[in-house]
């Protein structure tokens, strides 16, 4: 359960996590905090360059720092490092590991699976279906209901109240927060003549990776005849909808309520900023950045950054420059005509002087 964080000897952290420490490797710290407000017993990090200036002022017991701001340490105590802001995301971890309930299954909740490990967590009131899968050391949180046939990676962390619908797959060392929905229906349907829907059962599973995140209530819908894959490393936040069949590769970064519609495939260390869209059946190549609110409407094939936002404007001034996008075909119309008699001019003026 959790415990007050132990303090760690800077030679033990440089140790663990590498680096090279200039300065008092006796000095120990607790926490981390910024530049700003770090105190004695705390580690902060310089990342960007124009906080600089606090590196003479800060109170922190050490600095994380790049080689090129190490000259401006010299005078105290720092661990240099290749990113000074990994370093201290590690170094964060490490300070503040992850409390992890004691193995057992509590008296409340029901269990139909002896592929239990003893070393798993099991909370109140959850539900564990028929051939469950549930490897060493997995938490199951208190209210989360695993389907039949699901099998959850060892070192897995399922918060509270999480559905993971039949015979989905979760890697090793993935964390799922409380609410998120996995495996359930596609939104499949097919329309007759008449206009009602018919259902497309929705035979598919979710394959999750090792090492994946998944933000609290995000979604994520089964495969209608092939699997929704979510690929390792893949880091999704908050209230994100990740539609059926999406292919989503390795190492991915996906902010607060984006949506990728169904059939999508997308490459690796693909990252899509809050709200953005991906069109269905597209596929988006390793390496893009969709930036916050773009609508990605065809396929991207090359590594970039990819925007389709407009800047915010004052209301009126947004109403006048937008009321020109309605006559855009009769403006380019217009170019043409100028350009074609710009060009039939010019060859006037040509002819006479050749005259």
């Amino acid at each position: 359960m959790q415990t007050s964080p132990r303090a760690w000897r800077l030679d033990e952290i440089v140790a663990q996590l590498g680096g090279r420490l200039v300065g008092d490797g006796t000095l120990q710290v607790r926490s981390v905090a910024t530049l700003e407000s770090a105190s004695e017993g705390q580690a902060t990090f310089l990342a960007n360059p124009r906080y600089a200036e606090q590196l003479a002022t800060t109170e922190a017991t050490v600095v994380i720092v790049n080689e090129r701001a190490s000259a401006r340490c010299s005078n105290r105590t720092h661990i240099v490092a290749d990113d000074a802001y990994v370093y201290f995301a590690r170094l964060s971890q490490l300070l503040n590991p992850t409390a992890r309930p004691h193995p057992g299954i509590h008296p409340s909740a029901t269990c139909s699976s002896d592929q239990i490990a003893a070393s798993a967590s099991i909370g109140a009131g959850a539900h564990i279906g028929r051939h469950v899968t549930i490897g060493e050391r997995v938490v199951i949180g208190p209210g989360c209901w695993i389907a039949d046939g699901v099998s959850i990676g060892s070192d897995s962390y399922i918060y509270g109240n999480v559905s993971i619908y039949a015979d989905c797959q979760i890697g090793q060392r993935t964390i799922v927060h409380a609410g998120a929905v996995i495996g359930s229906d596609g939104f499949g349907f097919a329309r007759e003549r008449s206009g009602a829907w018919v259902k497309i059962p929705q035979v598919g599973r979710v394959i999750i990776g090792d090492d994946v995140e998944i933000g609290a209530n995000t979604t994520i819908d089964r495969g209608a005849l092939d699997d929704t894959v979510i690929g390792n490393g893949t880091k999704l936040d908050n209230q994100i909808q990740i539609a059926h069949n999406v292919q989503l590769g390795e190492h991915c970064a996906f902010a607060g309520c984006v949506g990728v519609a169904g059939s999508a495939k997308i490459g690796n260390r693909v990252m899509a900023g809050g709200g953005a869209i991906i069109l269905g059946h597209l596929e988006v190549a390793d390496d893009v950045t969709v930036s916050t609110g773009t609508v990605l409407a065809k396929s991207v094939e090359q590594a970039g950054v990819y925007t389709a936002t407009v800047p915010v404007l004052e209301h009126k001034e947004w109403l006048r420059n937008f009321s020109h996008i309605r006559h855009l075909d009769a403006l380019s119309d217009k170019i043409r005509q100028l350009e074609k008699q710009l060009t039939e001019l010019t060859q006037q003026t040509k002819t006479s002087a050749e005259e």
